[in-house]
């Protein structure tokens, strides 16, 4: 199974994680979530739970802090909120342009019935153990810190926060009893935007296009490299879309649309990168606050871009049927308007260096959402953006010691990781290799500098209990190895750089999505939905 750690979702690309790949595409609401879940209550609708589930992690409330008082619907309420679902329904579809060819069908959930239904998905999914293999792969990179426990926080996230979710394979709306009637119909909007999506595309199947078997061969791997950022930017899309019908139902009132006063989208954009509003997402490592923000938030972005350049039918149906290649795309929306092809590099044949000691583990793109989130995280936020837009694309793989005990086989040291980059500009090239060399000690214990004969600034070489590192600066290209010996290394580093350029792929076509390290990690959730954040600046923007 192929990680998509949303390193850079999808075991690099963050960035939010959407539990275990599963069709879910649950919405955050801003009022009624608590900071920590209350007991139990009784199942509404004579509906009962199933078996009892352990709770979640709590989060740090103030001692003198009033515990939440949880209401839930009325029949009558009830009733009301299942009839207003064909009515925004059709709002939808005008909005978009999207058909509604199927009906959809509407559950209403208690938060008990919501947490058994989310950790039993995320326990019995296969996409735990992809979630397993693609933390590893990010603690590796540093993206995670060691001691983070990903899995239980990623469900107190989820069951704290979660208030309406859509799942493709059902066609069914998820409600939620604690939340009232008219604080859901926005949200409404929101999900049921991805119904009118399933009508066009088929959901389930269109979002998660890449391969999921590990690569064993070099023909493998650049097919990988080809194919592995698909959930990543078209994930983007369909949340992007989902919050343009959001703004512009919560506009409706006011007589204006993102098409008419696209301020409204460019405001909520800013303010959605304020995370105090949601405790658990605020306490969450940066990789994990990227991630999950950036379908919604750069997407968004992405959505409104086409919709003022070629109008509703490109922004919506077209983006669904020709979907962006990359998260540059995403972030630089011009380009995809333009088909300007997406860098892709070469992964070279290292199987028979490699095999007999190592197993194959993960490959994948590092696109340049990752490159902002590894430059923001090691070298602050004011280096992140103007190295991230310099770079010229990037390739990582990774493998586990056959060695290694099944303990050890749990750890991030017993996995060995490549990464190469080519930049615009030798400076840039250098910037990232410096910041990235800043980050060593804290990721290893016992970290030593080793003096070569020919080393300088940009040919680092260090000893780690894990392994030697060697980060290697040539012309515009940066070459990094962590866990391989020396020799290896660079034999490898020959192997990548003579590659390039020799290859058999050097752009991504449109019609082959790429899976990227930190996005991709988000997309191994079910879709947590508009994190608290997104929804508590949509009430400020008008």
């Amino acid at each position: 199974m192929n990680a998509r750690p949303s390193l850079v979702k999808n075991a690099l690309y963050t960035t939010a994680v959407l539990l275990l790949a599963l069709p879910l595409h649950a919405t955050l609401h801003a009022q009624t979530a608590p900071a920590q879940p209350p007991a139990p209550t009784t199942p509404q609708n004579g509906v009962k739970p199933g078996a009892a589930v352990p709770d979640p992690p709590p989060i740090d409330v103030p001692h003198d802090a009033a515990p939440a008082v949880e209401t839930h619907m009325s029949k009558d309420q009830a009733a009301a909120l299942f009839h207003s679902v064909d009515e925004i329904l059709a709002y939808v579809a005008n909005d978009s342009h999207l058909k509604a060819t199927r009906p959809v069908k509407r559950r209403l959930l208690t938060r008990e019935q919501v947490k058994q239904d989310l950790t039993k998905k995320m326990n019995d999914d296969e996409g735990t153990k992809r979630l397993e293999r693609s933390e590893l792969v990010l603690k590796k990179f540093g993206l995670l810190d060691r001691d983070f426990n990903l899995k239980p926080f990623l469900l107190t996230l989820l069951t704290e926060q979660v208030a309406a979710y859509y799942e493709p394979k059902t066609r069914t709306v998820n409600l939620l009893d604690w939340v009232q009637p008219d604080e859901q119909k926005s949200v409404l909007a929101h999900e049921l935007t991805h119904a009118v999506q399933d009508d066009h595309v088929h959901l389930a199947k269109w979002g998660s296009p890449e391969p999921t078997a590990i690569a064993k061969s070099v023909h493998e791997d650049n097919e990988h490299i080809q194919l592995d950022e698909a959930s990543t930017s078209r994930e983007a899309v369909t949340e992007g879309q989902a919050m343009a019908v959001f703004v512009d139902y919560e506009l409706k009132d006011t007589g204006k649309t993102l098409a008419t006063a696209p301020e409204f989208g460019d405001r909520l954009r800013e303010l959605s990168s304020d995370t105090s509003g949601s405790p658990v997402l605020a306490r969450a490592p940066l990789l994990l606050q990227e991630s999950l923000l950036f379908p919604y938030s750069t997407g968004l972005g992405f959505v409104q871009a086409v919709l003022q350049a070629r109008g509703v039918d490109a922004a919506f149906a077209g983006a669904l049927d020709r979907p962006p290649a990359s998260s540059h795309e995403i972030m630089h929306p011009a380009d995809y308007i333009a088909r300007t092809p997406v860098p892709v590099l070469t992964m070279p044949d290292v199987h028979g260096l490699l095999d007999k000691d190592w197993e194959p583990y993960d490959v994948g793109v590092m696109g340049e959402l990752d490159v902002r989130i590894i430059t923001e995280l090691f070298g602050g936020d004011q280096m992140a953006e103007p190295v991230a837009v310099a770079w010229d694309g990037g390739i990582y793989y990774a493998t586990q010691r056959r060695a290694a005990t099944a303990a050890q086989k749990t750890q991030p040291g017993s996995i060995a990781v490549l990464y190469y980059s080519q930049w615009e500009n030798q400076d840039s090239a250098r910037s990232f290799l410096k910041v990235y060399a800043s980050q060593l000690p804290r990721k290893y214990n016992g970290l030593k500098q080793v003096q070569t004969p020919d080393g300088d600034d940009d040919h680092l070489l260090f000893e780690t209990r894990e392994g030697d590192v060697w980060l290697s600066l040539d012309d515009t290209g940066v070459f990094i190895s962590e866990g391989y010996d020396r020799a290896t290394a660079k034999k490898l580093e020959t192997l990548y750089r003579d590659a390039q350029g020799h290859g058999q792929l050097q752009q991504a076509q449109q019609q082959l999505p790429q899976h990227e390290l930190t996005t991709g990690f988000a997309h191994l959730l079910p879709g947590i939905g508009i994190p608290r954040a997104v929804v508590e600046a949509a009430g400020a923007i008008h």
